[in-house]
């Protein structure tokens, strides 16, 4: 767990924020027994997580793909090469949404515009270094033109349909 208690409390208001805003069908599934908190989340989203990642095309026709990601200081995480169409269609649309599901255990899901992170950016080095140590390589070693991006979230909400078993197994 590497985020920070600011960050932790930052992603407290959206997600709070979020489900406030949601549809009164949501809410009924995501009741406050499987709510799961900003501290949870952090908790329980370690390691790889293998994400839905949805884009838009030119034409406005919804694309869906999945890839790695990690959830890194309370924001999503992820490389792909920068000549795969997702990569395109988020550099001319950045809006995306992503969820990752766990079966019936665990269920994340997150719309916001995703950022690709260079490395002149400040957090780049580390989210490198997180990322070799889980593959045993630097994912920049993978092809010639591999982005790292970052969903910055605008809407989030998590749920366990059993919580008290998904916290016990982390």
């Amino acid at each position: 767990m590497l985020e920070t208690t600011i960050e932790i409390a930052e992603l407290q208001t959206l997600l709070d924020a979020s489900y406030e805003r949601s549809t009164k069908h949501l809410q009924n599934i995501i009741t406050d027994p499987r709510r799961l908190d900003a501290g949870e989340l952090a908790r329980i989203l370690t390691g790889m997580c293998t994400l839905n990642l949805a884009t838009v095309t030119a034409k406005g026709e919804p694309r869906i793909s999945a890839v790695d990601g990690h959830f890194l200081h309370t924001r999503w995480v992820f490389t792909t090469s920068g000549s795969a169409a997702k990569a395109r269609q988020l550099k001319a649309r950045p809006a995306a949404s992503i969820s990752y599901v766990d079966g019936e255990r665990i269920g994340v899901f997150s719309h916001g515009d995703v950022e690709f992170l260079t490395p002149e950016h400040p957090e780049f080095a580390e989210i490198e270094e997180h990322l070799t140590n889980h593959y045993g390589s630097s994912p920049s070693s993978w092809g010639d033109d591999i982005v790292y991006c970052r969903l910055r979230p605008t809407w989030m909400v998590g749920y366990a349909f059993d919580k008290a078993a998904v916290l016990t197994d982390k």
